[in-house]
Parts: structure tokens; sequence; C-alpha cells
């Protein structure tokens, strides 16, 4: 029994708690600094040339779990840790203080009262008529009394002995909200067109909901740089279900409907509508070149029958101008959406439109609520914290001029404040 005892006096040590929050901190940190939750050619892409802090290359970052920190088994653990001493520090130190707090204590000798933290004595002609009037006087503030002849013992604030329970109690449920939401969430971005949809599939990979895209428009300022991105939405109860919800999203304006967040977050250049010659609207999908710089889309067109001689269309928004570059990288011309057609190594070629996609990003986090309850009670622990518990003992002595009130008080918070009121209290009487 006593390793067990000496086990959960070491877990539930203050120093262990605080360093273990500076290591959830930390991991934290390094959780925002290493994009989580990409595929693993990108890590080794990111990091094989350019290891991360010159020391951890692609596979080091997947061998530590770094690119799923916030669900990884060892950020898990150490959660689970963090939860075990805060439970632990609740039931060995916060629940005894509050169950001593809850205790009378019968003070019945003045000599007594004199070792405690603030004492006072007074002369009273009537110290049994001087008690029950300081019994009236703190009934009035709101203290509760257990009085006895010649004595009483007041209380007050006890509820603030529950605060620092409850503050451990909030981050206990604030981290089962966390690790909920990291291993039974989802997260997804997807990238639709207008006139697409997309078929959100449960667990047993069957449809639950449809998102269909009826609009998707990019608002810009004077100098060209995309300001708002909206999206008009509807979410079917699957493929030829009925519609449930219409909404319009835009960043920092998501959509929530039972259970699910539909933000907007970036966006993107589906298609490209052409025609050649007399040929009829082709749309042709677009890709991204970075190798040619940032949000940059473009595609390789064969000006010949017998696909030689291709011609680089390129473009950075959806108003255009698409540059054209031949095999040579040198710039043959600029076509402009729903402009005319312009003749390209003897071939004409007209942008009909230029087909924008939104960027959707999809969070299903169930424990979402369970931070949101921890951390109320969280809050509403610390408030309580500071609450003040003040006890106080009055013991009656003697008649006519002999006669001395006693009075001595404790105080867990703010002790100088309580020795100045009780003076005050006393003058009353």
């Amino acid at each position: 029994m006593k390793p067990l005892l000496r086990l959960a006096s070491w877990i539930s040590d203050l120093r262990l708690a605080i360093g273990l929050l500076l290591v959830i901190a930390v991991a934290s940190g390094i959780g925002t600094a290493i994009p989580q939750k990409e595929s693993d050619a990108f890590y080794h892409q990111l990091y094989d040339g350019q290891p991360w802090l010159g020391l951890v290359k692609g596979d080091g970052v997947l061998a530590l779990q770094l690119d799923h920190i916030y669900s990884s088994s060892w950020f898990l653990a150490l959660l689970a840790w963090l939860a075990l001493s805060l439970l632990l520090c609740s039931w060995r130190r916060q629940w005894p203080a509050l169950q001593n707090a809850m205790r009378w204590v019968d003070y019945q000798s003045p000599r007594q009262l004199s070792k405690l933290s603030v004492a006072e004595t007074v002369a009273s002609q009537r110290p049994a008529a001087s008690l029950m009037q300081l019994e009236g006087m703190l009934k009035a503030q709101g203290w509760q009394i257990q009085s006895h002849p010649g004595r009483l013992a007041a209380r007050k604030g006890l509820l603030g002995r529950v605060g620092p329970m409850l503050v451990h109690a909030g981050m206990v449920v604030l981290m089962l909200g966390a690790a909920w939401g990291s291993l039974a969430g989802q997260r997804s971005e997807q990238f639709l067109a207008p006139g697409r949809t997309l078929d959100l599939l449960n667990s047993r990979g069957q449809s639950q909901l449809v998102v269909a895209l009826d609009g998707f428009s990019v608002q810009r300022d004077p100098a060209g740089r995309p300001e708002q991105f909206t999206s008009q939405l509807r979410l079917l109860d699957g493929e030829s279900g009925p519609e449930l919800k219409q909404a319009e999203i835009s960043v920092n304006h998501p959509l929530r409907f039972k259970g699910i967040t539909l933000y907007q977050a970036d966006w993107s250049l589906a298609a490209i509508t052409l025609q050649l010659g007399k040929s009829p609207l082709l749309q042709l999908p677009l890709q991204p070149f970075p190798q040619l710089g940032e949000q940059i889309w473009g595609l390789v067109l064969p000006t010949r029958p017998d696909g030689s001689e291709p011609v680089l269309l390129s473009l950075n928004n959806e108003a255009g101008p698409v540059d054209v570059y031949g095999a040579d990288g040198q710039l043959l011309g600029q076509l402009v959406p729903g402009g005319p057609a312009t003749e390209i190594k003897g071939l004409p070629i007209r942008v009909a439109s230029v087909l924008p996609a939104s960027g959707i990003l999809l969070k299903k986090d169930p424990g979402v609520p369970l931070v949101y309850a921890g951390f109320a009670i969280a809050l509403a622990g610390g408030g309580l914290s500071l609450v003040a518990t003040r006890q106080l003992w009055a013991i009656g002595e003697g008649e006519g001029e002999s006669g001395r009130l006693h009075v001595a008080g404790l105080c867990n918070r703010d002790l100088p404040s309580f020795a100045q009121e009780l003076p005050q209290l006393l003058g009353q009487l």
C-alpha cells in the first residue's frame, strides 16, 4: 500500500504538473510550426533537403508522429498523465482541505484564540449581549453561525474551497474533449466547382450529407488582391434526397449543421472554357504550376492536330488575362476571358470563361462540447478560487468592569484586509 501512496504522491506533485504543462505547451507549439496531417511525400519534400531545426528530416517527422501531434500516442499519453495528476491532486489535497473547512472548530478558551492569525480583545460590560449583537451583525453579512453558551463560531466564503477542484475538473474535461476530437473527429479540405456536389460519408461508407455548390465568387480590391471568398451552398439528404438547408459561407463565417462545420478556407481555378478556331466550346481542367509562382494555374495546349507545337496557357485569377507562352518560354500573347479570339501560331484561340473553385474545409469534432464545458467549469472554478474563506470565533468572559469579548479569525486570502476589517466590526458593537 505504501508504494502506491508514494506513487500517488509523486504523480500529484505540483512540480510534475507544471512540468507536464510546459511539455504539452512546447508540443503544441511544434504542432503549429510543422504542417499537420499532410501526405508522407509532403514531409519528405519539405524536410529531406532542409531538415526541421537542422536536425529532423522527413523520416524523423513521421517516426516521431510530428505530422499529427495532437492525435499522436505520446501527446495523448501526456494529456492522460496530466489528467491523472490533477485528479490525484484534488483527491489528496483539495478534497481534504474542503472537508476540514466544513468542520466546525469549537474554541472554548481565550488563550486558544490568542494564538490565531488575527486576534482582538475589547472591554464589554455585558459580553453575552455583545455576542448576540455580533451574531446578528455576522448573519446580516452572510456568515454561517454556530453558537454555544458564551461563545460562537462563524465562517464565510466556503465556496472558495471548491474553486481549485472545479479548475482541475474543468481541465480534465477539456483534455477529454480534445482527445476525443483528435481521435474521433474528421477533417477534410475539398475544392468544389460551381454546379458540382460533394458526398460526405460516415464511418460505414454510407452517404450522410451531400453538399452542393450553386455559386462561388471572389471579391477583390482595386489592385486585384482577393479580399473575400463567398460560396452559396445547399445541403441535401443524399444525392436525390430533399433539401435540408441553404446557406452562404465566407471567410470567418462558417456553416454549422448537425455537428459538421463547413469553412470557406481557400479558392482555386478549376477549368477554362476555350474555343479553338471554329470548334465548339471546350471546357478543360486547369492545374497548379508552383514552379511558375504562387497561385498560378494553367494547361499545356497543342496548336496542331498531331499534338505538336504546344503552348502554355497560364493565369493567376478568374478575370485573366491568360498569358500564352511558347515552348521556348517567350510570351506569344494574352487572352482576356470573354474577349475576342487571338491568333496564336496560326490558330485562333478564344477564352470564353474561367471557372473558379471553392476551397471548403469540412470539420466534425465531437469533442467541442466537452472542450467548451471544460473551459466553462475551469473558468467558474477560477472565479470561485478568488473568494476568500474566512473563519471567526468569539468568546465572552466576565461581567461588568472585568467583562471582555475575545474575537479572533483566520483567512486564506488577503489576511491584512481581514485584520483591518475585524476592529471595524468590533467598533460597531
